[in-house]
């Protein structure tokens, strides 16, 4: 008797996805809710466990097929591997370089290094952990072609060609590589050029004075962590700061829905954070009512998810504003792109020691430049600046936020 293992259930928003990579291949065992494959939306990477313990009797969606919701993926029969595969007594043996897979291959690479009597050692892997993609097979053996021509004298030289700086490079060191897009990536460049041309976005600038609060961390920092198991960053004081502001200037937490501005009483706040497959928008729902000990402890573990791929599909949907905080990566200043229909983006910087005057007097202070694009249909100048001023205000005086003032 086989069990099914099925596409799970997918967002209301999201049509199809993409198998991605098999974990197992046809003919091993494998073990119930031991993840079998992964497959790609938009935005996230859902794993896929076995329904069943047994033995992976076939692979129906081999990497690149795209499927939807409740298409079948493959088989799981019960019993061991050798039970469930009477056939493999009889095969012939597998050539000795398979054993060089050591899993790093799918079914569809499998099935190209077959074709072309290649090994897996053959084949450098671009794909995850050194993983061997198809798209490898192939400029594999694209290269072995160009490199030995049929017709070419073993002793001739490689052809060298000219470049603008007057430099002759082998033809073979000057190697292209295509390789389509990640769901992920192309949903992203979906999503810039759309808010570009859909909204009338505009920028506005300022900076804020981060001695106050870098003293209050410093000075709380060791009590902070032993009573909230959390390191106190600058994450959490940003995002308090806006979720006041938002409060008090409610246009900038709205959004345009058709002829109708949708006003929302409470501040869904997503946190840009970093991942090997690109940039991803958790958000941290009804951040107005979070301590900042609440506020980094769901930040850090944003982060750590997004990093393992762990991050489910109803945090990144939704929002009403959004912290992207580039001074992590060495950023001293850019200008953020909206992520709509939210109507601004609130943009960190690095901090870096300047000379500004305060009281008349030329000082050296922390400083870091904040950046806030605006869909200026909705969001005026004078809100939007104001606004941006008012996170200033809250930041360089963090009291006003414990003291709710």
């Amino acid at each position: 008797m086989s069990t099914e293992i099925k596409v799970p259930t997918l967002p209301e928003s999201v049509a199809d996805a993409t198998v991605v990579a098999w974990h197992k291949k046809a003919g091993e065992a494998v073990e119930r809710d031991e993840v079998l494959v992964d497959i790609e939306t938009d935005k996230v990477v859902l794993e896929v466990p076995a329904p069943a313990a047994g033995v992976l009797q076939e692979i129906i969606e081999d990497e690149g097929a795209l499927v939807v919701a409740d298409q079948l993926l493959g088989k799981i029969v019960a019993g061991d591997a050798a039970a469930a595969t009477p056939a493999a007594a009889t095969a012939a043996p597998a050539p000795a370089e398979e054993s060089n897979d050591d899993g790093q291959t799918g079914p569809a690479t499998r099935k190209l290094l077959d074709q072309h009597g290649l090994s897996a050692s053959d084949v450098k892997g671009s794909g995850k952990n050194g993983r061997i993609l198809p798209e490898d097979v192939e400029a594999h053996i694209k290269g072995a072609t160009k490199a030995t021509p049929a017709a070419a004298p073993a002793a001739a030289p490689a052809l060298s060609i000219p470049t603008a700086g007057g430099l002759n490079i082998p033809d073979e060191e000057r190697s292209q590589k295509r390789v389509p897009m990640t769901r992920l990536r192309a949903r992203i460049a979906e999503r810039l050029l759309y808010a570009k041309s859909s909204t009338a976005m505009l920028t506005t600038f300022n900076e804020v004075d981060m001695k106050p609060f870098i003293e209050l961390r410093t000075k709380h920092k060791d009590q902070f962590e032993k009573s909230h198991g959390v390191r106190l960053g600058f994450m959490s004081i940003f995002i308090k700061a806006a979720a006041e502001a938002l409060k008090r200037y409610p246009d900038v937490n709205a959004s345009i829905d058709g002829n109708d501005v949708v006003y929302h009483n409470f501040c869904d706040i997503g946190v840009a954070v970093s991942s090997d497959r690109g940039l991803v928008v958790p958000v941290l729902r009804n951040a107005e009512q979070q301590t900042l000990a609440e506020l980094e402890a769901n930040v850090s573990d944003f982060g750590k998810r997004a990093r393992d791929g762990k991050l489910g599909m109803e945090e990144m949907t939704g929002g009403t504003f959004t912290i992207s905080n580039g001074g992590v990566f060495g950023s001293l200043l850019s200008t953020p792109i909206l992520n709509p229909p939210q109507s601004a983006i609130l943009g960190m910087h690095a901090t870096k020691e300047r000379p500004v005057v305060v009281n008349g007097e030329i000082v050296i202070r922390p400083m870091m430049y904040l950046a806030l694009s605006y869909d200026h249909r909705i969001v005026d100048g004078q809100g939007a600046v104001t606004f941006l001023k008012t996170i200033c205000e809250l930041v360089e005086d963090p009291a006003k936020i414990l003291l709710d003032i």
